[in-house]
């Protein structure tokens, strides 16, 4: 498993899943489950891969420079 998500993406999907993770806490009723979608973006930060990413073929991280 090779990394394709790097800074800039993984702090915007860390806060966004922060801040989805929060509703689940803020919320009452049956929409604050909503909130457990948070988990994914987390999840894709902490181990800096996105299978999305894999199946489109996709990398935010820079390419390697060739010596």
């Amino acid at each position: 498993m090779q990394k394709n998500v790097c800074s800039v993406d993984r702090i915007i999907r860390g806060t966004i899943g922060l801040a989805l993770l929060g509703l689940f806490f803020g919320l009452s009723g049956s929409s604050r489950w909503w909130g457990l979608i948070g988990v994914v973006p987390l999840a894709t930060a902490a181990f800096r891969f996105c299978p999305l990413y894999e199946l489109v073929g996709l990398t935010t991280c820079p390419l390697p420079s060739k010596k």
